[in-house]
């Protein structure tokens, strides 16, 4: 771990980053609480790395965070920043938080939010990584904030589909976040029933894989006269493979496309219980002069990391679940 036993931490900063995540706010609020019982001053940077860099600065207090934990979204917000990319960006938002006596800071994100911490620590600004998106495709985690808060709300939304889907016999091809992971199309799949799950991680056969699954459901004993085929967003093709199923089969098919719905609605209790504790852990570190960290929970253990190490870490896709799905599918 690096120590920096020679430097109080007196002030620290925390902000959220990328792509908003149900139970940020729930983190905002540890971090924010925890703090202050450790005798830290907490401030809250609004926009993520572009309030760093235009000293979006607010001090934050107990009752700064009353009535969000059951609240989606982030009360800091969150903001692209290009020009966080570029050294100069980096090192003028160094030097706004030297500026504001900020010792060290706290990011809630995903991957792009956690590079930004990295670069922020070789500059000398200690800085702990909290996993927030709801993609689930930090690997330094098991589970991210928001992604079991993502995953019922397309569990939710499928099962509404499922009485239009029933009533007219049609197949649904349901495409779900995931742009470089297929962690929510693959649990989302088995929970809703698909007859076919299809991500970037497997091999995928138009025919064996979805045509001859469809076929064979419609000649069982009691046929199936509905169907679900869900798609990560990193596959895509959702509109084509609705109108090649129903070429290649007679099923009346639509395309349903869940978009940014999934980001948002108030948190689970567990996505509430995991940014609680991986706020309080973050803080833990900074008090104790630790720094150039990230936060993640394994085997319902929390634990830290590196940053770097952390950033090389490379999430597996589970393809034992994958293939008990293809069994019990019809």
């Amino acid at each position: 771990m690096n120590m920096m036993e020679s430097k109080k931490f007196k002030r620290i900063g925390v902000l959220t980053s990328g792509g908003d995540a149900p139970g940020m706010n729930a983190a905002i609020r540890a971090v924010v609480r925890y703090g202050l019982s450790k005798g830290l001053k907490m401030v809250g940077i609004r926009r993520g790395y572009s309030g760093l860099i235009n000293k979006e600065f607010v001090d934050l207090h107990e009752s700064s965070v009353s009535h969000i934990i059951d609240k989606g979204g982030t009360m800091l917000y969150s903001a692209r920043c290009p020009e966080f990319k570029e050294d100069a960006g980096v090192e003028k938002a160094k030097q706004n938080c030297i500026e504001y006596g900020i010792d060290g800071l706290i990011v809630i994100g995903g991957d792009g939010s956690y590079r930004g911490a990295r670069d922020l620590s070789l500059k000398g600004l200690p800085c702990v990584g909290i996993p927030g998106t709801i993609d689930n495709d930090i690997s330094s985690t098991d589970y991210t904030i928001g992604y079991d808060t993502a995953m019922n709300t397309v569990v939710d939304m499928v099962d509404k589909l499922r009485d239009t889907m029933e009533s007219h016999e049609r197949c649904s091809v349901v495409e779900v976040m995931g742009r470089h992971a297929g962690h929510i199309a693959l649990n989302t799949g088995i929970a809703c029933g698909a007859s076919a799950i299809i991500t970037l991680e497997e091999d995928f056969d138009f025919e064996r894989d979805v045509v001859a699954r469809i076929e064979k459901s419609r000649t069982l004993p009691h046929p199936k006269t509905h169907f679900i085929i869900m798609v990560s967003e990193g596959y895509g093709r959702s509109n084509e493979l609705a109108k090649m199923i129903e070429e290649r089969t007679g099923v009346e098919s639509r395309a349903a496309i869940l978009g940014h719905v999934q980001r948002g609605g108030a948190p689970t209790l567990r996505d509430r219980v995991l940014a609680t504790r991986l706020g309080c852990h973050a803080i833990e570190l900074l008090s104790q002069g630790i720094g150039n960290r990230v936060v993640g929970i394994r085997k319902d253990e929390i634990v830290d990391y590196d940053i770097l190490e952390g950033l090389n870490m490379k999430k597996e896709f589970d393809h034992e679940l994958y293939e008990l799905s293809k069994i019990i599918s019809l």
